[in-house]
């Protein structure tokens, strides 16, 4: 793969350009007759469609009332005509006849040639025979039709017979499912208009694809299957326009696969075991596929429903902590049949009774480590998969974590000339070794995302897990390497952070061999003047962040902390931003990219409360006045998601909470609705709450590609302002599934002894998790920010946990956090945010009648005499008064404090109205 300049120090604009470039000089074709012969135009109910006379495929897909809006990349249609590239209404496959050893690979794209057009009528738009397009050598004759079925609805249909005197075996068919999701040659404002993303549930005869325009908007388009057209895999394609990052690549919809897994999976586990299908002489079969509408995200499960589709809903998700109660609920008009599990020992399921308006409901409990299958089988023999991970208890998982951290990653070596000594350092898995060199030197430097991320990990950890060693380890980090390494503390650019300890230039470290099996000949090896640069913002949330977290840690742990008081910490997170988001005495900025929002941007809002909290008026003055300088410029702005990429999905967090904090209600939203349009919740671990993410393994990975990642950072970090939104609208359970979904996500990259990798790669000839510790530090950020168990009500499921297990008796709901932390409690019903600067829940009582809350607290991890709690209500409910203790407690800078020197302490609250 070609690597372009550096990325890291170019303007999102030039950076725009050169893929752009770069792409459109790949996909420019000079045989442009397909798209030049003519169309079809055609009238649904749902849409205004096109067709290519020539080919009979889909040149356009309208939804009326939209616009004009299309689902498919109809004004690049000129430059995709060529060999190779795909269209709706392609296939693809594989077949060997009788005894043949071989597989024959055929593809509709491969060689264009006009199809022969079948008759037509009321109900059938087009029809065509496809042996024009395919080799003369075929053993198959395939009929395709675009037809209407008896709802109206747009089908496209393949029926494949075989002509032969043998029975032959389709070992692969895949269909093309080719939507607008180039980004390549648009402004962001362009892209969000006309470009959408597809995300698959992979769930056999009852899977299906969501397509959802950039911004959020409806309608949006749910491709599902007919009878035998299971959606098995979601494969790549092979296509004359390269991915990058602005055109992640066309993907297929995959009903057999067997071909594709004795050839090119070998060793993989895929997500559905490979099919294929028999056709005897004279036999044929029909495949076909379902195009529907829903008005928006949060109407998809309702739009599958009335079209009569499996619908799976797993509370609090599908990555399932072996100490959870978890609940599965199921919609479908048949009747189960059969379970299986897959391991059969990795899950356990107990079958409840159903709900009032017919939801199948299930228990669930994890028992094996890992991926596991839950396979529903239907009275009409079709299945439904749910897709589940196995964790340790996220507690657990989270403190093996730590030790791996600061035990395997921790690096020594006084002599290191690049003076990373000591720290968390990046790692490399299936080696099993510290990555103190690498060619993208930020990697094996502490900086960037990618080198950060093994340090950042390791401080959010002790934000809620404070272990006296870990803590001692990471004291030291931050006093001599962070500050006086990363950021020169001699130097005029003080609380400037560097991009990279490490760097590639061997004159300036004379001692030092470098590995001489490594390519240190691209950009990617920076020199020592490239290292020490300051003027990338996205390296400042990740140092803020490490004050912060020791801020914490000395405020509410002072035992624990011996260099410095929190007053130190606090400070350097004030002057850090400060540096940052200033400018010097001639009005220009200190850094870049930060009139852009940052990944993590959150904590910038976590560090002014902070200030405010303490009293610091001054300061908390000045980083509000530089906050609201960015915020007032998002607001005039119609997408103010910019990037150092020319699309990213990690602006929106922070753009969300300035525009939330200042008021910006519309710009809160339009970021709101973004996030939502690129993370859906599917019945599949790895896409539940997975925010799309596709270039940084070439940054941050082993594997080095362009690829959709399963859980990157962006799944966590993009929960924040979802979970921040529902909180205000408890009524919203959308909302709390997709947020949810991506804060349980970073507990997916941990392993069993406790290393944490970048992501997960989702192409199916590999399916594992990247070696690399990478950047998954920005990850267990949004996880350490948002960890918490909810409680909800629910109109049709009852009383739920996220996060927590949970029983009823006497009137009461006993709630029994079992986060990571135990430190936050949201309760729905009230619209009550409980969270704790120290100590944990061990339970939570709630008494609907009269909206008593009780709560009893433990000192959690580490012995501490104290805790503050916080009691928030940011929905503010009809009938719902404000909650205090009904005991006299000190109350301090806005938070109450609770006498921990027993093993437990219980209080109870009480709203000062009595109307619940």
């Amino acid at each position: 793969m070609t690597v372009l300049p550096s990325l890291r120090s170019i303007s999102a604009p030039t950076l725009a350009t050169l893929f752009a470039i770069s792409i459109t000089r790949a996909a420019i074709a000079d045989d442009t007759s397909v798209a030049e012969s003519g169309a079809i135009t055609k009238t649904t109910p749902a849409f205004e469609i096109s067709f290519l006379e020539s080919s009979q495929t889909l040149a356009s897909l309208q939804p009326k009332g939209a616009g004009g809006f299309d689902f498919t990349p109809a004004d690049w249609l000129k430059r995709r005509s060529a060999d190779g590239f795909h269209h709706l209404g392609d296939l693809t496959f594989q077949v060997r006849v009788g005894r043949q050893p071989n597989w024959q690979s055929f593809d509709t794209a491969a060689h264009r040639r006009p199809v022969q057009a079948l008759p037509t009528n009321d109900a059938i738009l087009a029809a065509a025979d496809l042996a024009a397009t395919l080799p003369e050598d075929c053993p198959v004759k395939i009929t395709r039709t675009w037809s209407l079925d008896e709802n109206k609805h747009l089908t496209l249909r393949f029926q494949i017979e075989n002509p032969g005197e043998e029975t032959l075996e389709i070992g692969a068919l895949g269909i093309p499912m080719v939507f607008n999701n180039i980004i390549s040659e648009r402004s962001l404002e362009q892209a969000h208009a006309i470009c959408s993303f597809a995300d698959p549930s992979i769930s056999q005869d009852a899977g299906y694809l969501q397509v959802t325009r950039l911004s959020g908007e409806g309608p949006v388009l749910l491709v599902v299957p007919e009878k035998d057209t299971p959606f098995e895999a979601y494969v790549p394609l092979d296509e004359p326009m390269p991915r990058a990052q602005t055109f992640e690549g066309m993907l297929s919809w995959e009903v057999h696969t067997r071909a594709l897994a004795e050839q090119k999976w070998n060793g993989i586990r895929p997500w559905n075991p490979p099919s294929s299908a028999e056709l005897k002489p004279g036999e044929s079969r029909t495949y076909g596929l379902k195009f529907l509408l829903a008005p928006e995200s949060r109407r998809i499960e309702d739009t599958l429903i009335q079209n009569d589709r499996p619908v799976a809903v797993g509370i609090p998700g599908y990555i399932l902590p072996m100490d959870l109660d978890a609940r599965l609920f199921v919609k479908s008009p048949l009747d189960i049949q059969s379970i299986q599990v897959d391991p059969a020992n990795a899950l356990t399921i107990h079958r409840d009774p159903p709900t009032a308006q017919g939801w199948k409901a299930f228990t669930l409990h994890g028992k094996s480590w890992g991926r596991s299958r839950l396979t529903l089988t239907y009275s009409d023999g079709s299945s439904q998969v749910v897709h589940y991970l196995v964790t340790k208890p996220a507690a657990e998982a989270v403190s093996d974590l730590g030790n791996f951290l600061t035990t395997h990653q921790w690096f020594v070596d006084p002599n290191d000339p690049f003076h990373r000594s000591p720290s968390v350092i990046s790692y490399d898995r299936e080696a099993n070794r510290q990555l103190d060199q690498e060619s993208r030197v930020w990697i094996a430097g502490l900086g960037d995302e990618g080198g950060a991320g093994a340090w950042l990990s390791a401080m959010m950890k002790i934000l809620g897990q404070p272990d006296p060693e870990e803590v001692t380890k990471l004291e030291t980090f931050v006093n001599q390497v962070l500050w006086g390494t990363l950021q020169n503390s001699d130097g005029p650019q003080k609380y400037g952070v560097r991009k990279s300890a490490f760097f590639y230039q061997p004159d300036a470290v004379p001692g030092f061999t470098y590995d001489s099996d490594t390519n240190w000949t691209t950009w990617t090896s920076w020199d020592k003047k490239h290292s020490e640069d300051v003027g990338r913002g996205y390296n400042y949330p990740h140092t803020v962040a490490a004050y912060w977290a020791m801020y914490r840690i000395a405020r509410n742990h002072p035992d624990l902390v011996s260099t410095h008081d929190w007053t130190w910490y606090l400070n350097q997170a004030f002057a850090t931003m400060d540096f940052a988001f200033g400018r010097n005495a001639e009005g220009h900025r200190h850094v870049g990219y930060v009139e852009l929002g940052l990944m993590e941007g959150t904590v910038f809002l976590r560090v002014l409360e902070d200030l405010q909290r303490e009293g610091w008026t001054e300061k908390a003055e000045r980083i509000e006045t530089l906050m609201k300088e960015r915020a007032d410029r998002w607001k005039g702005e119609q997408y103010p998601f910019g990037s150092e990429m020319a699309w990213d999905s990690t602006g929106q967090e922070e753009v969300y909470a300035w525009c939330d904090y200042f008021g910006y209600d519309e710009k809160a939203q339009v970021s709101l609705n973004s996030i939502l349009a690129y993370m859906p919740t599917v019945p599949h671990w790895g896409y539940n709450g997975n925010a799309r993410r596709y270039w940084d393994f070439l940054y941050g990975g082993k594997l080095s590609r362009i690829e959709r990642q399963i859980h990157h950072y962006g799944s966590s970090l993009n929960a924040i302002p979802v979970l921040s939104e529902y909180r205000e609208h408890p009524d919203d359970l959308y909302l709390l599934r997709v947020g949810y979904a991506g804060t349980m996500a970073p507990l997916s990259n941990i392993d069993r002894e406790g290393f944490a990798s970048a992501a997960f790669h989702s192409f199916p000839d590999t399916l594992k998790w990247d070696a690399y510790s990478g950047d998954y530090g920005p990850a267990f950020f949004g996880h350490a920010i948002d960890t918490a168990t909810y409680l909800i009500q629910h109109p049709e499921f009852g009383w739920q946990a996220f996060g927590g297990n949970l029983s009823e008796s006497d009137g009461w709901v006993h709630l029994q956090p079992k986060d990571s932390f135990r430190m936050r409690v949201y309760l729905a019903p009230l619209g009550l945010w409980l969270t704790l600067d120290a100590g944990a829940f061990e339970s939570v009582e709630f008494q609907p009648t009269t909206g008593i809350v009780k709560l009893t607290v433990t000192p959690g991890t580490v012995p501490t005499s104290k805790a503050r709690l916080c009691i928030e209500q940011p929905a503010q409910l009809d009938g719902v008064g404000a909650y205090s203790p009904t005991t006299e407690l000190p109350l301090e800078n806005g938070a109450y404090t609770i006498d921990l020197s027993s093993p437990q302490a219980t209080l109870e609250l009480k709203a000062a109205s009595p109307e619940h």
